[in-house]
């Protein structure tokens, strides 16, 4: 088997060099060049084109954002950002993001050797993803639909009638998913309409960019995204994002849902972990809830999502065709998690189907 081939463009020659060696320590992987800009990583990648791009985004002469624009417009190539634990890394990134590249990798402004060796694993792991990666744009039939101003919380509950809340029937959408989960959930949530079902969502993420990656999702859909805090409700119109760092829990109160971020280990090597969510909605919502699992790598979620099929909730998994990385349905799929395996195109409809066929 052919190895994967990488190179590593960052203007750090620290990073470079620990890098460099993590990855080259797997058998899989061949590091065949690193560059300290864009500028001089074209010129190698004309020479020798890699399988998979480890790109920092704050570089000088050509902005990693600008570069990679470039190579997703000529040459489409999964990239792994390699990007700094910061608001502004975090902003940045999710430029990045929205730009093509598959996954982050992070990295702190000190202690960054013994940083980069603790995490070499995900990072190897995270590479070898990548370089799994469909990057074909996902069948996405109809476009965004146009943002709307704001509702206010009162204005939300108060659209969806006053006793919506106290009927025990209310419906509540959990969401799974990690690499190439950016982009599918910007393709699901920019189709939904101002006042759609309570969704509650864990998107693997590092601390600081959950936030970041929830305040351009809200300013480009109708409903309202935030990054979730305890005690926060599940309201129609709403969504709540897992914070990077904490696993979020789905729980309930007589006849309403809301959310409890805490802190705990690592579930599946993440933290937030999609089986921590989807355990709590079929324990705590059962039969009023949809589950849908959708692109990532790895197995986190799916165990989880059988469990909510088996306490009756509809459950679906993204189909192969249209995830970036078939890791986690493809897992939920062997353990007959799912109800239904859908393209991506298809999830929004979906979830407005569960909301309003109760």
């Amino acid at each position: 088997m052919s190895k994967i081939r990488v190179l590593i463009v960052d203007d750090s020659a620290v990073v470079r060099q620990v890098l460099t060696a993590k990855l080259s320590a797997d058998l899989a992987i061949e590091v065949i060049g690193v560059a300290s800009d864009p500028v001089f990583a074209l010129d190698k990648m004309n020479k020798d084109w890699p399988d998979v791009l480890v790109l920092d985004v704050e570089m000088p002469r050509m902005d990693g954002i600008t570069f990679l624009k470039k190579i997703m417009a000529e040459h489409p190539t999964p990239v792994v950002i390699c990007s700094t634990l910061t608001d502004k890394g975090a902003e940045t990134t999710m430029q990045a993001l929205a730009a093509g590249a598959v996954s982050i990798v992070t990295k702190p402004r000190i202690g960054l050797k013994h940083f980069l060796e603790d995490a070499s694993d995900n990072l190897v792991a995270t590479v070898k993803a990548a370089a799994r990666a469909n990057l074909r744009r996902p069948n996405v039939n109809s476009c965004p639909l146009p943002v709307a101003p704001k509702l206010t919380a009162d204005a939300v509950l108060s659209a969806t009638g006053g006793h919506a809340m106290a009927q025990t029937t209310e419906a509540v959408v959990a969401i799974g998913t990690s690499t190439g989960g950016t982009q599918a959930l910007e393709a699901v949530l920019t189709k939904l309409p101002r006042v759609s079902p309570g969704i509650v969502i864990v998107q693997h993420m590092p601390e600081k960019f959950t936030e970041a990656f929830a305040n351009r999702l809200n300013s480009i859909c109708q409903i309202d995204v935030r990054e979730a805090q305890s005690g926060d409700r599940v309201v129609p119109g709403l969504v709540l994002i897992a914070p990077g760092g904490r696993h979020m829990l789905l729980k309930r109160s007589g006849a309403q849902y809301y959310v409890d971020v805490v802190d705990g280990p690592l579930v599946n090597r993440h933290r937030p972990s999609v089986d921590v969510l989807f355990r709590s909605a079929a324990k705590c919502a059962g039969s009023n809830a949809l589950g849908i699992i959708m692109t990532g790598m790895g197995d986190d979620g799916a165990r989880g999502l059988k469990e909510m099929r088996d306490a009756g909730a509809h459950t679906i998994a993204q189909d192969e065709a249209s995830c970036v990385v078939y890791g986690m349905p493809k897992e939920a799929v062997k353990l007959d998690a799912a109800c239904r395996i859908m393209p991506l195109g298809d999830i929004p409809h979906a979830i407005m189907a569960v909301g309003f066929n109760r």
